[in-house]
């Protein structure tokens, strides 16, 4: 008997493609997949070497998360051209996935910096720092905006860039430095979305990069105006002239529970001397 005509007993069968036997039954109960023999006397299932390929082809369809309707409708009408549309469309599928696992990969490891941060720097201090440029998308407000419509605005915009969460991307509000000189610390005028991975749009803002004055306020937003004051102090005493806008993010919106504890990092880029 040729090797490839031999045949196998369920359990072989499913032994050597690495999944339970139960597996092959259901895909016969199914339809889906069905033994080359089966005994007449006692219902063994037995299957041949040639069905291997057929199998394995099933199972990358699994593993793709193609529904087994999908691979019934192909098994009915194998073809090359079929099977080029199936997957063509699962890899399509597959690159969104690992852009989306990319972006958040980088989300992850911002929040790890961030609690690195907490956990280890004095955050009652003023520090100068370097910053790469980055581009990241505005949502204009006004002092009348409300809370609930900024978290309502940052949601529309991370859909409108296929975010799937609200959490796949780092944001918080920008205030120019203008405002900051003329004592307007209020002077909020647009929330910022940092998207985790390159996009190509006309509209977004420029980051600039360079240095920048970094700090920290911890508690109620009421008091952030004394944190902009110490800032603005601190930059008169270096001599250092502020430009830009002041990028505001909170960094321990996961672990703070009271107003108290939540902390809001401040990053004002620095005008070259």
């Amino acid at each position: 008997m040729n090797e490839k005509d031999k045949l196998l007993t369920i359990g072989q069968f499913a032994a050597l493609h690495g999944i339970n036997k139960k597996t092959l039954m259901w895909y016969d109960e199914i339809g889906l997949f069905k033994p080359a023999v089966v005994n007449p006397k006692n219902g063994y299932r037995c299957y041949s070497y040639r069905q291997s390929s057929i199998l394995e082809t099933i199972l990358l369809l699994r593993e793709l998360n193609v529904s087994i309707d999908e691979i019934q409708e192909f098994m009915k009408n194998r073809s090359a051209a079929s099977l080029k549309a199936l997957l063509s469309n699962k890899i399509k599928q597959l690159d969104q996935d690992i852009a989306h696992l990319k972006a958040v990969r980088k989300t992850l490891c911002n929040h790890r910096q961030n609690m690195l941060t907490l956990l280890t720097m004095d955050l009652s201090k003023i520090s100068v720092i370097e910053k790469e440029k980055r581009s990241l998308v505005t949502v204009d407000i006004t002092p009348e905006t409300t809370f609930d419509k900024e978290v309502e605005m940052i949601t529309a915009q991370a859909k409108k860039y296929q975010l799937r969460r609200l959490h796949d991307a780092s944001y918080g509000t920008m205030i120019p430095v203008d405002e900051l000189y003329r004592g307007n610390f209020d002077g909020y005028t647009q929330l910022f979305i940092e998207i985790p991975f390159p996009i190509k749009k006309t509209g977004l803002h420029t980051q600039p990069g360079g240095k920048y004055l970094r700090a920290f306020h911890k508690g109620d937003w009421d008091k952030i105006p004394l944190k902009y004051q110490e800032i603005l102090n601190y930059s008169r005493k270096n001599n250092w002239k502020l430009q830009g806008f002041s990028y505001e993010m909170g960094i321990n919106e996961n672990v703070a529970s009271r107003i108290e504890d939540y902390i809001i990092q401040i990053e004002i880029p620095l005008r070259e001397k």
